[in-house]
């Protein structure tokens, strides 16, 4: 196998694909949440929220395909099982259905998680140099605070 020399130290690119591999893990316990209130959704928001989830859990589908190519791409395989990624995530499974107000507010709190585990890797990323991560990063965190805010202001009287 040829070595790595891409500018960023195998100690850099180990903690990196850490805080890339947590970040994965979050986004992907996310996408299964959203994607499971997606189909369980009832009550008077249904058409809202059902569409909304649509929107969101396919975004976030196409996401965890560039976060788990920029580990491969840093030279690691990237955690790709349920058992990994129970272990990585900091976000816990919903075990039940709950009504669509709980549902926001869980989703709230996910996204809020997945920007902390994003913004978390911020400085090994800026102090490694490696600007395609950090690009990830700032994308990631872009979006997930603006779905949190979004959500947010559906519990909003």
């Amino acid at each position: 196998m040829m070595t790595m020399n891409i500018g960023i130290s195998l100690e850099d690119r180990t903690q990196i694909v850490e805080g890339l591999s947590r970040l994965l893990a979050d986004s992907y316990t996310l996408y299964l949440m959203t994607h499971n209130f997606h189909w369980n959704v009832t009550g008077p928001q249904f058409n809202t929220l059902h569409n909304m989830f649509m929107q969101q859990y396919t975004e976030q589908w196409n996401a965890l395909d560039t976060i788990a190519e920029r580990i491969r791409a840093l030279g690691f395989p990237a955690p790709a099982t349920y058992k990994q990624f129970v272990e990585l995530a900091s976000i816990k499974e919903v075990e039940n259905v709950p009504k669509a107000n709980e549902m926001i507010e869980l989703l709230v709190n996910a996204h809020e998680t997945v920007a902390r585990t994003a913004r978390s890797i911020f400085e090994i990323v800026d102090q490694a140099n490696d600007q395609p991560t950090a690009d990830i990063l700032t994308q990631r965190l872009d979006v997930h605070e603006k779905t949190a805010w979004m959500l947010r202001s559906l519990l909003e009287e």
